[in-house]
C-alpha cells in the first residue's frame, strides 16, 4: 500500500492503519529502535507506540514523507525508553558507542540546550551536512540517527571498519571547527 494511502486510512480513523504501517515499516522502525536500545522486548514496546502516536497525530498532522515522521517518533520513543533504562544501570545496543564518540562536541557545558539554540545548532548541523558527499553524509546519519554499528556501515558501504571509524572521526573533528566557526561553544 503507498504511503498516501496509509495516511489517508489514519486521518479516516481507520484501524486498517495500523496493520498497513506495520507491514510496511515494521522492519524499519524496529531496527532504529534496536540499534538505539539494544533489546527486542523494549524496541517492539517502541514500535507499537510508534503507531500509538502515529494514531494519535494524524490527524491534525499530515506528513510528507511517512517514512521519516514514523522514523522520528520511533527514535525519540527509543531514546526516551534508553534514559529510562540506563537512569540505574547501563543498556545496550550502540547509544553508549555512539555517545561516547560525540562527548567531545558537548562536553563542558551544562546543558547544550542552555548553551545555545537548539533551532540554530540545528541549523547548523544541516548546513554541514549539505556540503559532505552523499556518501560521508551516509555514513555520518547512519551512525549518529540510526545508531547503526561501524560493521553495519562498512557493511553497507563496502568499506572496512577502520575507514569508517577513520571518516566519522574526522567528520567529528571537522564537525566541531565547523561549530565552533559559526560561534558555538563546545
Amino acid at each position: 500500500m503507498d504511503d498516501g494511502r496509509i495516511v489517508q486510512l489514519y486521518w479516516e480513523r481507520d484501524e486498517r492503519a495500523i496493520p498497513a504501517t506495520s507491514d510496511k515499516y515494521g522492519g524499519y522502525c524496529t531496527s532504529i529502535a534496536m540499534h538505539i536500545l539494544g533489546n527486542q522486548e523494549d524496541a517492539e514496546e517502541c514500535v507499537n507506540d510508534t503507531y500509538f502516536n502515529a494514531w494519535n497525530a494524524m490527524p491534525p498532522h499530515r506528513p510528507g514523507i511517512l517514512a521519516a515522521f514514523l522514523g522520528k517518533i520511533t527514535r525519540n520513543l527509543s531514546f526516551n525508553r534508553y534514559k529510562h533504562n540506563t537512569a540505574d544501570r547501563r543498556g545496550g545496543g550502540e547509544m553508549p558507542a555512539v555517545l561516547e564518540e560525540l562527548s567531545d562536541l558537548v562536553s563542558g557545558k551544562d546543558d547544550v540546550e542552555q548553551a545555545f539554540d537548539q533551532k540554530e545548532l540545528t541549523q547548523a548541523i544541516d548546513g554541514f551536512l549539505d556540503h559532505l558527499s552523499p556518501k560521508k553524509r551516509s555514513i555520518f546519519i547512519r551512525r549518529y540517527w540510526y545508531t547503526d554499528s561501524i560493521s553495519e556501515i562498512a557493511a553497507r558501504h563496502n568499506m572496512r571498519d577502520g575507514a569508517v571509524s577513520m571518516t566519522l572521526n574526522r567528520l567529528r573533528l571537522k564537525l566541531r571547527s565547523y561549530l565552533l566557526e559559526r560561534g558555538f561553544e563546545l
